[in-house]
């Protein structure tokens, strides 16, 4: 009797009517964003907002939904600022499909879509957002999702000082790559399923051909780690703050060497020898794969912005030397979020793929260099942070 009448109750909400015309049935799916985004300038000049939507095909008798089309409104405009097709939508959605076609998400199963808003110039930043998917199921039967509003952060992102001093760095799997073992990577603990490299960088040091590795190296396999640009550079406190916890004890091993799958998805294993700073109220800079040896400061420290903290180096789950870089919401790595930030000033160079880091294709021309303020780098950019 309990199904029967559970049944049809969902047989009646599962349609609704416009002007006397039936439309979609409305998919049985639940829709949610756990952490709301936050605007933030990048270094294209323009406003963007990055944030992941959880959606979760719910009953056992529904069968398995393909998501075909996302649109995304702002407030209460008619006219999408994001429309994606399922050849766009394919590659921004986990699982991920091995070809150009969404892959269904099955009973009792959740996918994850990673969306990347870029706001058109002069437009005003949203209050709120709200979401229209189309799916069909096995039946090619059209549902639709429309709604799942979220409210847009009104916290403006800190501005802060550089990590590292002068030289050129490869911004490498940073913002706008859904793609990336930063953005891409969700840690699932203790209850909480977050994403904390969500604005994560990977600074890598480049010469002036815009190569990591020095010239002279002819097997890239037998590198040491000084042939690295950027190895045993000084790293630097972005801003006033105090450690809340550091490490300078793990091994460094050879740079590209093969490693095995961490053993658990926290600072110690993810990060090797690292520093994590408190800069404000409940937001941490955190310092990762540095040199065995180097750090230059210690738990409960106070430091100054500019301050040299320890030195970049090959520790931790890290294929070659590089800073990696982020700021974050909570101390620890697992059970926090990413959140944005914009550099108070740096140079701009134009971008750079991870083939022509290691001189692989056309050879990188850097563009003539642009002074920016206040902007984040997106994906794959060189910058040249001020030698003072």
């Amino acid at each position: 009797m309990m199904r029967s009448l559970i049944a049809m109750l969902v047989l009646a909400t599962s349609c609704f009517v416009v002007a006397g015309h039936a439309k979609k049935s409305f998919a049985p799916v639940e829709a949610r964003i756990p952490f709301p985004p936050s605007a933030f300038v990048g270094s294209d000049g323009l406003n963007h907002l990055a944030y992941e939507m959880h959606i979760t095909n719910f009953y056992d008798d529904t069968g398995p939904l393909r998501p075909m089309s996302l649109k995304v409104f702002a407030d209460d405009a008619t006219s999408p600022l994001l429309t994606m097709y399922e050849e766009r939508l394919s590659q921004v959605i986990r699982p991920a499909s091995s070809n150009q076609a969404t892959l269904p998400i099955p009973p009792g199963r959740r996918a994850v879509i990673f969306i990347w808003i870029t706001l058109p110039i002069g437009a005003a930043i949203p209050h709120t957002l709200r979401h229209h998917i189309d799916f069909i199921n096995d039946k090619q039967d059209a549902m639709v999702l429309d709604g799942a509003d979220v409210r847009v952060s009104d916290e403006p992102p800190m501005t802060i000082g550089p990590p590292l001093r002068g030289g050129r760095w490869l911004a490498h799997e940073g913002p706008g790559a859904a793609q990336s073992h930063h953005w891409g990577s969700l840690v699932a603990a203790n209850g909480r399923l977050t994403i904390p490299q969500r604005y994560a960088f990977d600074f890598v040091g480049l010469d002036s051909t815009g190569h990591a590795i020095r010239p002279e190296v002819k097997n890239i396999q037998e590198s040491a780690y000084a042939d690295w640009i950027g190895y045993g550079t000084d790293v630097l406190a972005v801003a006033d703050g105090v450690v809340r916890s550091a490490r300078d004890d793990a091994e460094e091993h050879r740079p590209l060497e093969p490693q095995p799958e961490p053993a658990s998805l926290t600072t110690d294993v993810l990060f090797g020898n690292y520093v994590v700073l408190e800069i404000a109220p409940g937001t941490f800079a955190s310092y990762a794969h540095l040199r065995r040896g180097s750090l230059r400061v210690k738990p409960g420290e106070r430091v100054r912005r500019g301050q040299a903290l320890a030195q970049l180096g090959q520790s931790g789950n890290s294929a070659a030397p590089h800073l990696h870089f982020q700021l974050s919401n909570a101390a620890t790595f697992e059970g926090s979020e990413g959140v944005p930030f914009l550099f108070d000033d740096f140079g701009f160079l134009g971008p750079e793929s991870e083939a022509q880091l290691f001189g692989k294709g056309e050879p990188w021309k850097p563009a003539a260099i642009e002074h920016r303020r206040g902007q984040m780098p997106l994906n794959d950019v060189v910058v040249q942070f001020p030698s003072q």
